[in-house]
């Protein structure tokens, strides 16, 4: 069932696109607004374009992991200086903070304290911590950030000088303190600390794309000068450590024996297909089989089975000051508030699944999976706000959520997250209708 929120996408939507009808349905949304990525000066990204009664949300702050996925998304339009400057803001703030990873790496402060670990959600438009306790030990989100800064620099778009390979030689070094490939962290929701394969995941992509560029770049000369204890062995080590851990949990995302620290199915896996491309073809089948099957919703796509972020009436439930809240150290609170079928749909997923069927696609040339593009593509329309949103329409939300009969998006709408995915989906799209027609 394909729900449509928006009856004005009936014009641009079909089962069997061509080249000229993405970019005619690409060209109508941008100027409707829904691709408008408005930065702060220095290049870095708000979560979310928010009212002004949705301040409470904090989306307004600048997430690390978010960041990333709106520069790549730029990146792959071709819109190659706005992810520049994003990356070179993020890497002048870890600059100003390098001694939160000095210090554990030294031994220090204890990574156990959250508080203590680099910030990967901060004030961007000051480039400050955030003042707030924060559920910080977010693994994903530092590897993320190595792994497109190195891309970058690996496909000669960065020239990273002396004290930009100083911050990024501090990263592994870092990983290797905490242990990655055993530390629980909060991942993707910033939730219960877990050890979780998408944050393992997410850092050997990082590990892998830096020892790429020192490879290309021959620095490894020049890093050793100042730190004899990095070297090739060292990094190849770090990065086998937790190959170990994937090959051990995957294709779940948690198999500690503590229920809440055991999860089969969760959408953050996804991200090891699409953008990391990290795990291998049997494995990716595997991810998309279980989320299709266990957590595919009508709406959108659930993050995990139980999830109780924005369950049905979440607004009649918590106070603004509560819904957003870090709730890292007290889930079960939250989760008393769900009842069985009422949680989240999130709009972030269906489009990576279409990207994911793309590339394979593209790859294999096999008609389903082209129909498969289209068919998560065309969810992805469906999820766009219609006219009678309170947020406006043609906005991409984060999630739709029950408010007592009807389902109708959270208060982070829209969510430049889900944007960026949507708006990579239809190039994608474009790419394989292109590859089609040549054959």
């Amino acid at each position: 069932m394909l729900i449509l929120h928006h009856p004005k996408l009936l014009d641009f939507m079909q089962t069997d696109y061509c080249v000229s009808d993405i970019q005619q349905l690409f060209e109508f949304l941008k100027n409707q607004g829904t691709f408008q990525f408005p930065s702060l000066d220095n290049g870095l990204f708000a979560a979310a374009l928010l009212k002004s009664d949705a301040e409470y949300t904090d989306y307004t702050s600048v997430w690390v992991r978010d960041n990333i996925y709106i520069a790549h998304a730029h990146y792959v339009l071709g819109e190659v200086e706005i992810a520049l400057k994003t990356v070179n803001a993020l890497i002048s703030y870890f600059k100003k903070y390098q001694w939160r990873f000095v210090r554990i790496i030294e031994g220090e402060a204890d990574p156990q304290n959250v508080m203590e670990r680099p910030h990967v959600r901060f004030d961007g438009k000051n480039m400050r911590e955030i003042n707030q306790k924060w559920a910080h030990a977010q693994n994903d989100a530092l590897g993320y950030f190595l792994w497109f800064y190195c891309q970058l620099a690996t496909h000669g778009l960065l020239h990273p000088q002396a004290d930009d390979f100083a911050i990024l030689v501090l990263f592994p070094r870092y990983f290797h303190a905490i242990r990655y490939w055993q530390d629980e962290d909060s991942g993707h929701w910033e939730e219960t600390r877990k050890l979780e394969a998408s944050s393992v995941g997410g850092v050997v992509a990082g590990l892998k794309a830096l020892q790429t560029l020192l490879n290309q770049r021959e620095k490894w000369s020049e890093i050793q000068e100042c730190d004899r204890a990095f070297s090739p062995p060292f990094l190849t080590e770090l990065i086998a450590q937790g190959e170990s851990t994937l090959e051990t949990i995957l294709p779940a995302e948690c198999i500690q024996p503590e229920p809440k620290k055991n999860r089969q199915y969760d959408t953050a896996l996804l991200f090891l297909i699409y953008p990391l491309q990290l795990v291998p073809e049997t494995t990716a089948n595997q991810i998309l089989d279980n989320v299709i099957t266990h957590l595919q919703g009508d709406y959108g796509i659930r993050r995990y089975l139980g999830d109780s972020y924005w369950c049905a009436n979440y607004k009649k439930k918590l106070p603004p000051q509560e819904r957003t809240r870090d709730w890292s150290e007290s889930i079960e609170e939250r989760d008393r508030l769900l009842a069985d079928g009422e949680q989240a749909q999130w709009c972030v997923f269906d489009p990576i699944l279409s990207i994911i069927f793309g590339l394979k696609f593209q790859h294999y040339q096999q008609p389903h999976d082209l129909q498969q593009q289209i068919y998560y593509l065309n969810r992805s329309l469906g999820q766009i706000t219609g006219k009678d949103s309170e947020f406006g329409e043609f906005k991409c939300p984060e999630l739709y959520h029950r408010e007592d009969d009807s389902y109708v998006p959270s208060d982070a709408t829209p969510l430049l997250w889900t944007q960026a995915n949507l708006a990579v989906a239809l190039k994608m799209m474009e790419k394989s209708l292109s590859v089609g027609e040549k054959n």
